[in-house]
């Protein structure tokens, strides 16, 4: 069956079920894990990073934040480079949240707070950036319009949303890994939905400007991935 990947489609993924157990949450996060290490996925991220200046004491927040595993990255990256600084996960997903904090508990910089993104737990400059990672198109238009100027309030330096390229290519690519590492149900329902709900170029231009947003810079990342840093005005 060919896709149709001229518009963002718009239904609703397993993952998005904040219920879910862990027993179904744990392997796709380990799964989401090794794609990211394998594609550069923190990589991407990390070198969005070093476009903003940052300082020692920063506290950097990962919103939708799963397994944790970009956090891990970035802690790990911080160390090398001598930048001591503070990582906060955010995510609604109890038996995820549980993962990831089992996950980083070599990390003594690294925290989680179970909450909703939207929620009014997350409040205004609490943070110097927020990020996110593969986070952002499980939300409509309307809804991804409200994620980031809720992320910029929180925000006193600047937003990072890395996210994925809807392409032909990339969702053939995810269907295929899905199908043949994993007997997942909800990775091979997730993956190939994953991409079907994700952004063109333009179709972030246009979302930014229903923000009331200029003051940003979008670039394409291997593998398939958008790499958006709003500036805080």
């Amino acid at each position: 069956m060919i896709p149709n990947l001229r518009k963002r489609a718009s239904e609703a993924e397993i993952m998005d079920d904040f219920s879910l157990p862990a027993h179904e949450v744990v392997p796709v996060l380990k799964g989401l894990e090794k794609m990211n290490a394998l594609f550069g996925g923190h990589n991407t991220l990390i070198k969005a990073l070093k476009k903003i200046p940052l300082k020692g004491g920063d506290h950097l927040s990962d919103w939708g934040c799963g397994g944790g595993d970009a956090l891990r990255a970035i802690a790990q990256w911080a160390n090398k480079t001598g930048l001591q600084v503070q990582l906060t996960g955010v995510d609604a997903t109890p038996s995820a949240v549980a993962f990831a904090r089992e996950r980083a508990s070599a990390y003594p910089n690294i925290n989680f707070i179970l909450s909703d993104v939207m929620a009014p737990a997350l409040l205004t400059n609490q943070f110097d950036i927020v990020f996110s990672s593969l986070f952002s198109h499980h939300f409509k238009d309307d809804e991804w319009v409200a994620l980031v100027k809720k992320m910029l309030a929180c925000s006193k330096k600047a937003v990072i949303i890395t996210d994925l390229h809807r392409h032909w290519v990339l969702y053939y690519a995810v269907w295929a890994i899905a199908h043949i590492f994993t007997k997942s149900k909800m990775a091979r329902f997730d993956g190939p939905l994953s991409v079907r709900r994700s952004f063109k170029k333009t179709e972030l231009v246009k979302l930014l400007s229903r923000a009331g947003l200029t003051n940003y810079e979008i670039s394409w990342k291997w593998a398939f991935r958008w790499q958006l840093i709003v500036y805080k005005s």
